[in-house]
């Protein structure tokens, strides 16, 4: 842990473009950005994707636009959308959300990845990257993941990312007219040293075949350098 007697907290978030091997993190402009982020989600398929959020279901690509404009005015999010590289389109998003700069904590949430970024390096790089700006360039302590509890996929995205998890609070919101438990992870700072050096592996050209398949998990090389550490 670093040592806080001088600790003058963290400059906010602020948008930020971010670019990587496969994917550019970018800030979501409407104008430029809402019908390609729209189709990049699904269009009218975008409420099954986004289940878990807790505003009702979209009637239409404004109302979603409307959603997004609330929740950067009122809530304070920062969203940022993924451009695919060798495409050129939006892919998904996510935002910087609930910014405590005194503390030097700030979570990811208001995730979505499109069809086009499973089962790519594309969600594994922009999350790589968002992270590495909060804890490198803006220097917070802590970065937090949080979901519905019953969202499996999300809680073990987190954990293959390097997040670990906390526990569960308890009727901690109503989401969609219904009770939400929510799982908590987090990263710390004192964490981000191994889990930047396994991002980094994981993303290296060494670790693709000639298919573009990953020959080693992320999780696995994460725990193996954990070991030489240790050892």
């Amino acid at each position: 842990m670093r040592d806080l007697a001088n600790f003058k907290g963290c400059r906010a978030p602020t948008p930020v473009t971010l670019k990587g091997r496969f994917v550019t993190v970018e800030p979501y402009r409407r104008a430029e950005h809402l019908e390609a982020l729209w189709e990049g989600l699904g269009g009218m398929g975008i409420n099954p994707l986004l289940l878990y959020f807790a505003q009702d279901d979209f009637s239409g690509i404004e109302d979603f636009a409307n959603w997004l404009e609330a929740v950067s005015t009122k809530s304070g999010w920062l969203t940022h959308i993924f451009r695919d590289n060798a495409t050129g389109k939006i892919v998904g998003m996510a935002n910087y959300m609930r910014a405590d700069p005194a503390n030097g904590v700030v979570e990811i949430g208001g995730v979505a990845h499109g069809a086009d970024m499973k089962r790519s390096p594309l969600s594994t790089e922009a999350h790589y990257l968002m992270a590495k700006h909060v804890f490198e360039d803006l220097g917070y302590r802590r970065y937090e993941w949080k979901c519905d509890n019953k969202n499996e996929a999300s809680k073990t995205t987190a954990l293959r990312y390097g997040f670990s998890f906390e526990g569960v609070f308890r009727q901690h919101m109503i989401s969609k007219h219904r009770n939400r438990d929510t799982a908590w992870f987090s990263m710390i700072d004192a964490e981000w040293p191994l889990i930047n050096d396994a991002f980094e592996a994981w993303l290296s050209p060494e670790n693709f075949d000639a298919a573009g398949s990953q020959i080693r998990r992320l999780q696995d090389i994460r725990a193996d350098l954990e070991k030489e550490r240790l050892a």
